[in-house]
């Protein structure tokens, strides 16, 4: 039986050389140039293969087994943990875990080559990436924080989808506050704005998307423009009082840092939940805040380049229970009338302060609870309801020709012109028949009708 012998390209080459040397048509220094190594390892590589010909020739480790190679056993209970606990892991996430729970300590390129051995990981394509012009980080903490929200099915179908909003410094890339949402609306941004407020203090400035919460969508009208005006949303108006610049993003690429923070909490966030057993907003956000946050960012945030830290304090002119409230203006009445939402509100003004109201503008305070307020330059006037849910007449819609039954009869109207053609040939046989009995008839065309003048001849 023949032996077969596994050799690489590299090493079949190296036959015709030794022949060539061994029949003294080449010198050892020729054949360590033309391989690349020393005359001392052709010498050896020589006198191998005299020994043992093309077998000589093969590399002693072919075929054995490395000194740092993992056992098939610890093999076996990775893959086999992998699939009951971490399946849908990645490489990196799932050797955090094995290494937090189960005390297996290997590298993470050493998981990752296992789990595609296992078929439990498939490798990734690298993909080609559009360009974007660079931004450089900004050099200190609370320099501008990007805010944004996501929603997604968080909890794996233990309740309803909802929306994370979460607050990243871009000096850093460290997640300073967020939470679990029922929708990226006004209310529920102040309750987390208050909350971050309350904690770091205001950033310099935040940098958010043109989502219609952060700013009006709309063209500014030919007052607003003579005035040199934008129409603000109510957030834009709240972070005008604390003197927080607002940044709007032209493209999800442009805020890139918080479009990818979402990406790793949609795939490591959901998954330590589903491992604490959460399962609603309240204990997600406590979860969140307190136990998440501080992993991720000693795992992820970076240095900023200077020391500084450009939060600033809360005054004790910012109220945050009135800042953060639905405001509109609204024009009082010479009734002192002022409606909102579909009510009317009689306003009570103290003595002197009844003719002074009429015709004036007044600002309407909604807060997060649906307590309504008025004020007239910071004077809160007392008010009662005057009339509740005004209820406006609904136009009359038209019903489609389509709604009709093939069986319903139509009648006619008066000006139909199947009754002008009747009307008309009634006319034409009565000219008719007075001319046979002597009487001659004028006929008179007024508008669509033919009206005869009858006279005696």
């Amino acid at each position: 039986m023949k032996e077969v012998i596994s050799m690489s390209t590299k090493e079949t080459e190296r036959i015709s050389v030794m022949e060539d040397l061994l029949a003294k048509r080449i010198k050892q220094k020729h054949v360590a140039q033309k391989l690349g190594i020393s005359a001392r390892q052709v010498r050896r590589i020589l006198k191998r293969y005299k020994q043992e010909k093309s077998k000589g020739l093969v590399h002693k480790s072919r075929g054995r087994v490395g000194n740092r190679a993992i056992p098939q056993e610890e093999q076996e209970r990775i893959v086999t943990l992998i699939r009951k606990r971490y399946t849908d892991f990645g490489p990196t996430f799932a050797l955090e875990k094995l290494r937090e729970y189960h005390g297996i300590n290997r590298s993470d390129e050493t998981i990752r080559k296992i789990m595609i051995a296992a078929d439990i990981w498939k490798p990734k394509q690298r993909k080609d990436m559009d360009i974007h012009p660079y931004r450089e980080r900004k050099s200190c903490v609370g320099e501008m924080v990007q805010l944004d929200g996501s929603p997604h099915d968080w909890f794996e179908g233990r309740r309803p989808p909802c929306t994370l909003v979460a607050f990243i410094d871009d000096a850093t890339s460290a997640i300073k506050d967020g939470a679990f949402v029922d929708y990226e609306g006004t209310s529920t941004l102040f309750d987390s704005t208050e909350h971050y407020l309350l904690l770091y203090g205001k950033p310099l400035a935040l940098y958010v998307d043109k989502h219609s919460t952060f700013r009006v969508n709309r063209q500014a009208t030919i007052e607003e423009e003579l005035k040199d005006q934008q129409t603000r949303s109510q957030f834009g108006r709240a972070m005008d009082d604390f003197s927080v610049t607002l940044i709007f993003a032209h493209s999800p690429q442009a805020k890139g840092r918080v479009e990818r923070l979402f990406e790793t909490l949609q795939d490591r966030l959901i998954k330590e939940m589903r491992l604490a057993g959460i399962s609603t907003k309240e204990e997600g956000t406590k979860f969140f805040r307190e136990v998440y946050i501080p992993k991720h960012n000693a795992k992820f945030a970076v240095s900023a380049r200077e020391p500084a830290d450009m939060h600033r304090s809360l005054l004790a002119s910012d109220d945050l229970s009135r800042i953060f409230t639905m405001q509109s203006k609204r024009k009082v009445t010479k009734d002192l009338i002022v409606q909102y939402k579909n009510t009317r509100y009689q306003l009570m003004p103290p003595t002197g302060y009844f003719y002074t109201l009429r015709g004036t503008t007044v600002v309407v305070e909604e807060d997060r609870k649906g307590n309504i307020v008025i004020r007239y330059k910071e004077l809160i006037i007392p008010t009662t309801i005057a009339v509740q849910k005004i209820h406006k007449e609904e136009s009359s819609q038209t019903v489609s020709s389509k709604e009709f039954k093939e069986d319903r009869v139509r009648i006619p109207g008066w000006d139909h012109p199947w009754r002008q053609a009747r009307r008309l040939a009634i006319e034409l046989a009565k000219q008719h028949h007075e001319r046979e009995n002597g009487v001659t008839v004028l006929t008179q065309n007024g508008g669509n009708d033919n009206v005869p003048i009858i006279s005696s001849v």
